[in-house]
């Protein structure tokens, strides 16, 4: 597993020291569960089952989301009220049809977003962008 820095204030980790976050303290996935629209906890189930084949990955359910982490945070779920937006960082720009918003670059990555409605929508294509996702998060 990485090396990873602990927030003293919030107890959340980062992949490096006194990395700039909003301080507040990560929730336990029942917490967080807890008060979401009932269509994401199987996207997220989905998710997490293809990401529990890689080695180092840390969730972190925050308010806004569930956060993937290896030694930066790679992919993040976002509830909407239809739907779960799964983003995620590359090196490179992808021109796809299941892309839900403009690819926003981000120094040498870019930041996809992908609407997922339920578990099925997390297949090969979604999953092989994760995995590229995680392995450009070292």
């Amino acid at each position: 597993m990485p090396e990873r820095w602990t927030c003293p204030e919030c107890g959340r980790r980062f992949g490096k020291a006194r990395q700039g976050h909003d301080c507040a303290p990560a929730l336990t996935l029942e917490e967080y569960f807890a008060t979401g629209p009932p269509h994401e906890r199987p996207v997220y189930e989905a998710v997490r089952a293809h990401l529990d084949n890689l080695d180092d990955v840390y969730t972190e359910p925050v308010s806004v989301g569930v956060f993937f982490k290896r030694s930066r945070t790679f992919a993040q779920l976002r509830p909407m009220q239809k739907w779960v937006a799964l983003g995620f960082l590359l090196p490179h720009k992808l021109d796809h049809a299941r892309l839900s918003r403009k690819v926003i670059g981000e120094g040498n990555r870019y930041y996809h977003v992908v609407n997922l409605h339920g578990p099925d929508d997390v297949d090969a294509t979604i999953r092989d962008w994760l995995t590229e996702a995680y392995l450009n998060a070292e």
